[in-house]
């Protein structure tokens, strides 16, 4: 597979299970990004092929874990993308340079697996995003760096949606992420958090969903550094751009462009065109590429 630098755009689960029924220690706050004003507008999406963790208010149960895909041993011939200026215009909700205020909960992950469906998580660092910060599945793949007015802080990747009562700005996280800010025990925090470029990343990886073929597909990217914007295929008029779901695949109903050239922007803008990802549906694909830190 190989990947060609490109240029900037102009325009700008499974089920978890509640472990703590602690009264809450701190009185939640408002979601009011200090530094970004992400829309008000509600997102509330209801994932199709997994199921997104109840926040600790309201558990389930129950667990359905899609199967692990091998990572085959695929690379790109040339590997030199294109750096853009950082702008917040591609960005949703969650913003870089902002600051949010909420709640941090706790909830069993399980095997990590979560809405985002990207599988079993060997880094159990991880958290439900609330829906409407979860917009869809934008948030997915996003790293957020959580603190609390003592001064203790985590990194953890969104790989879940915390469906309501979870309010914006809230964060359900997994036990073990829980726990390095304040005893399990707890069961409700008051937090800040903020987006992250991770610089703990390996390269982007693609998949292609279960049941994909020339006419119909679904393709998922993996392991990004910054959240996703778009995800393009060219077809014979150009690129089409696909509709993201809320289970975080982008979809081509009419099988357009599956199995070809795949493009990938990021909330910054910059914009990875990756060729040679074969179409095998629910393998990962490594690209050997990755998107600029910010």
């Amino acid at each position: 597979m190989t990947m060609q630098s490109d240029g900037t755009e102009n325009a700008g689960s499974a089920p978890a299970t509640a472990v703590a029924n602690a009264q809450e220690t701190v009185p939640p706050t408002s979601p009011t990004p200090s530094a970004a004003s992400p829309s008000a507008a509600s997102a509330s999406p209801s994932a199709a092929s997994a199921s997104p963790s109840p926040s600790a208010a309201t558990p389930s149960a129950g667990a359905k874990t899609p199967k692990a895909a091998a990572i085959p041993s695929v690379a790109p011939s040339s590997a030199s993308p294109r750096t853009a200026p950082a702008t917040s215009s591609l960005a949703g909700r969650i913003r870089p340079n902002g600051t949010y205020q909420g709640v941090a909960t706790v909830y069993q992950a399980g095997v990590g697996d979560g809405a985002c469906s990207y599988g079993p998580s060997d880094d159990m660092m991880i958290a439900a995003m609330n829906t409407t910060d979860y917009e869809t599945s934008a948030a997915c793949g996003a790293y957020v760096l959580v603190r609390t007015a003592n001064g203790a802080s985590v990194t953890v990747k969104i790989t879940n949606e915390c469906p309501l009562p979870c309010a914006p700005g809230q964060l359900d996280l997994s036990e073990q992420a829980f726990a390095k800010l304040v005893p399990v025990s707890t069961g409700r925090i008051a937090i800040t958090w903020s987006l992250l470029s991770s610089d703990k990343v390996g390269t982007i990886s693609i998949r292609y969903k279960n049941g994909s073929s020339p006419y119909w597909c679904g393709i998922q990217a993996m392991g990004h550094r910054n959240p996703l914007a778009r995800l393009e295929v060219r077809s014979g008029s150009g690129w089409r751009q696909l509709a993201r779901t809320d289970y975080n695949y982008f979809l081509s109903p009419d099988g357009s462009g599956c199995g070809g050239a795949i493009r990938i922007t990021d909330i910054y803008g910059e914009r990875l065109t990756i060729n040679g990802v074969a179409l095998r549906p629910d393998v990962v694909q490594s690209t050997g590429v990755q998107f600029a830190r910010h």
